[in-house]
């Protein structure tokens, strides 16, 4: 790569560029392990196809910290262990306190707790593009909650666990990812998902340790999360203007639970398989 008032510079590619793009600029940055990374912006011919008219296959999905993702084509994908990456990047950081501030040590010991957060964010990151992916490129219409994350963090209890699960990370990679593919992305009002009766729309409370939905009026029940994904997807495709999902939650075979993906098949398969 050839770079002004420096000369050819050596790179390793991540990928190979289109044939089509044309590149419009470079952004060059030092990242804290001290690499340097070159990225391109780069401009295609191409304009994002359509968005169908007919829905033929649609999805809402409910986000949370037990189950990552629950859908409701009954796949619950669990949350990404990053357990051991944690565990490495506190053993770092102790090591770190430990080094004379400004000294060779010092700076070493630095690079390697930069290299730890690196390692974390690339696994998290790697795992929500996937996931989102799948998503994106499987269906015509693809409904969410529109969560404030940054408020959700702020909530007191548990908020390691909500901000690792980095949710409007994800959610902002499906809205673009579903732009790319042609596909409807829809953001709805997330008050009552997880109380309302997707069968009789009846709110019942629900303390978080009740992981099953049982409704007093009609006597459905329900995966909770799968209860609350089923909502989405109905709010969702009210929100577009195609009405209801043409079968009734107790017509979807459904209604007692989800078949669980554990979030490591994600990272190595490189997408969730539907069920």
């Amino acid at each position: 790569m050839y770079l002004n008032k420096i000369g050819d510079v050596p790179v390793v590619a991540h990928r190979d560029l289109p044939d089509d793009a044309e590149v419009k600029g470079v952004v060059v940055k030092r990242e804290p392990t001290g690499r340097w990374y070159a990225s391109l912006q780069l401009e295609t011919p191409d304009d994002p196809p359509e968005k169908p008219d007919e829905l033929t296959e649609t999805v809402g999905i409910d986000v949370g910290i037990l189950n990552y993702a629950t859908d409701t084509d009954g796949t619950a994908v669990g949350s990404l262990d990053l357990s051991d990456e944690r565990e490495r990047l506190e053993r770092a950081q102790r090591d770190l306190s430990r080094k004379e501030h400004g000294s060779n040590n010092w700076e070493d010991q630095r690079k390697t707790v930069a290299r730890r957060h690196a390692d974390l964010k690339r696994k998290r990151r790697d795992f929500l593009h996937k996931l989102s992916n799948y998503y994106a490129r499987n269906y015509d219409l693809v409904a969410v909650e529109d969560l404030d994350a940054k408020g959700l963090i702020e909530l007191p209890g548990n908020s390691r666990n909500r901000a690792g699960a980095a949710w409007g990370t994800f959610l902002r990679m499906l809205k673009y990812k579903c732009e790319r593919e042609g596909a409807h992305f829809v953001a709805v009002d997330p008050r009552g998902t997880t109380k309302e009766c997707a069968a009789c729309g009846v709110a019942t409370e629900k303390p978080l340790w009740v992981r099953e939905h049982s409704c007093p009026a009609c006597g459905f029940s329900a995966d909770r999360d799968w209860n609350a994904a089923y909502n989405i997807l109905v709010r969702g495709l009210e929100q577009v203007g195609t009405g209801c999902p043409e079968s009734t939650p107790a017509e979807t075979a459904l209604p007692t639970g989800t078949t669980s993906v554990p979030a490591q098949r994600v990272v190595e398969t490189g997408s969730q398989g539907k069920s």
